[in-house]
């Protein structure tokens, strides 16, 4: 209930009261998009997340109380040096307020902590739920889902379908250890047996000899605890192997627009968890057209979720007035109702993660499919509540006080 009289009562106050354009720090609000223009996670993030970001921006009319919006994009490379290197030059010498996206997770935790360290915002398109568990910080949130989310919305719900033995193809960073960790936590938990894991080089070509190794497991199901580009060869390369024929596959982290570019030709039959899908009702339909409009692409939960993220934060900052100090907005964030196509009904928790509906859902075979982008049954829906790691179990020290 407090949590609803606070948002309320940050809602009126945004709407009695109209600050000075001065109130914004060298008159300008500025985003800086950190995403993947050339790698693994150009697809799910690169220009459509910068898309998304606009999107937001643009339902504000390009400014806040007046003071005009400005977005600055770059490549992260998917290398750390690089990525700290731009956002220190965006804080120290272009004075933006938020970053935005980011899709690694271990350069996510440097993001968080930088945020932190300069008290700007942070916005996560990191999946590591790391992010707001030891790593989390009063600066940054995370809207997309977690490797917990992951683990919970899709293993639990499975081992009780039947699935009793499972092994887990690990991309080797901090993505995949934390996705293999809470996917063997939680199968465990419900009663499964944790036969083994192997883990692989991050961009790796060539999936045979792991693939024949968990084949060699005797588990029942196979987890794909990975992303991006190493998530489409490793599941091309299975299908190429038979591996779906003697095991159950789950995608972790499949993302939309993994399953366009794989086909339901190989991938029909495949479990994963999803916090958002274009066709589900009316509004989801029509924000996907406005994307597809653009980009070519109907959206991916990703890119939502950014979308999402970067409108919680302008509206924060509108009701505030003020982007003086980064953790006053994020504060402000957590206050505020999230009213939106994607996580409507959610709300900011203070570690900065977002509780919403998350869906257990299959990828449709060729035959069930009505259409290119029919992609998706959903089978599940899980409360936000169950989807995502209990406040008792976490080890965010903001959750503690």
């Amino acid at each position: 209930m407090s949590r609803m009289i606070s948002g309320l009562a940050a809602a009126c106050l945004a709407a009695v009261a109209s600050p000075a354009a001065a109130d914004m720090t060298n008159n300008v609000v500025k985003l800086g998009v950190l995403t993947d223009f050339s790698s693994i996670y150009a697809d799910n993030s690169g220009k459509g997340s910068l898309q998304a970001v606009q999107m937001a921006v643009d339902e504000f009319g390009g400014n806040i109380n007046g003071t005009p919006i400005e977005i600055v994009s770059a490549d992260f490379q998917n290398k750390a040096d690089v990525s700290m290197t731009i956002a220190r030059r965006w804080i120290d010498q272009e004075q933006v307020d938020v970053i935005v996206d980011a899709p690694n997770s271990s350069i996510a935790l440097a993001m968080a902590g930088l945020a932190r360290d300069t008290d700007k915002v942070y916005l996560s398109g990191a999946v590591s739920s790391d992010i707001t568990g030891k790593g989390c910080t009063p600066n940054s949130v995370q809207f997309a889902p977690d490797t917990y989310s992951f683990a919970a919305v899709a293993v639990r719900p499975l081992v009780e379908r039947g699935m009793k033995s499972w092994f887990a193809l690990t991309v080797d960073y901090a993505l995949g250890h934390s996705m293999e960790r809470d996917t063997k936590a939680i199968a465990t938990a419900n009663g499964a047996k944790w036969v083994g894991e192997i883990r692989f080089p991050f961009n790796t070509p060539d999936f045979s000899s792991f693939l024949l190794q968990a084949q060699s497991s005797g588990a029942d199901t196979l987890a794909f605890a990975t992303g991006g580009l190493d998530l489409q060869n490793a599941v091309r390369q299975a299908a190429e192997y038979g591996v779906g024929n003697s095991m159950n596959l789950v995608g972790l982290s499949v993302e939309l627009l993994d399953a366009y570019k794989i086909g339901k030709d190989v991938l029909g039959g495949l479990y994963l968890t999803e916090s958002w899908y274009w066709d589900q009702n009316d509004e989801n339909r029509a924000f996907a057209k406005r994307f597809f409009d653009v980009i070519g692409k109907m959206p991916s939960r990703t890119q939502v979720a950014t979308y999402s993220m970067a409108r919680q934060y302008l509206a924060a900052l509108k009701a505030l007035g003020s982007d003086a100090s980064g953790k006053a907005v994020v504060d402000q964030m957590k206050m505020l109702p999230v009213d939106d196509v994607y996580g409507r009904g959610g709300h900011v928790r203070e570690d900065g993660r977002l509780i919403k509906d998350m869906f257990l859902a299959q990828v449709k075979t060729a035959a069930e499919s009505a259409g290119e982008w029919d992609l998706y049954k959903i089978l599940d829906t899980v409360p936000g509540e169950k989807a995502f790691r209990p406040v008792a179990e976490s080890e965010c020290p903001l959750l503690k006080q």
